[in-house]
């Protein structure tokens, strides 16, 4: 027998691709809105390679999806998701933003 709350959840938003059981995103206006259930925890613009890089990493890291989650909603590569978590893991988010060396 379901309880109430097993008949409301998950909660996606209206247009959202669902990355694992309580994460979802969904692109409004060239920008990538991540949900956690139903509500917004971060956005970037859709051009916004390192954004998408760091906090796709960070949601891996706290468990809240997994590598293959990343892969198959946005069609990226397995080495590429591995890449960015190893960075993520070993600099934290600064290591997406850091100035490259000339």
């Amino acid at each position: 027998m379901e309880s109430d709350m097993d008949e409301l959840l998950p909660l996606l938003p209206d247009g959202a691709s669902e990355i694992s059981n309580n994460l979802s995103v969904v692109n409004r206006d060239d920008r990538w809105v991540y949900f956690h259930g139903g509500l917004p925890v971060f956005s970037h613009s859709a051009s916004d390679k390192r954004a998408f890089r760091m906090i796709t990493s960070s949601f891996i890291h706290s468990g809240v999806c997994r590598n293959i989650d990343i892969q198959r909603t946005f069609n990226v590569s397995k080495s590429s998701v591995i890449r960015n978590y190893k960075k993520y893991v070993e600099k934290g988010s600064d290591g997406f933003y850091e100035k490259k060396r000339e």
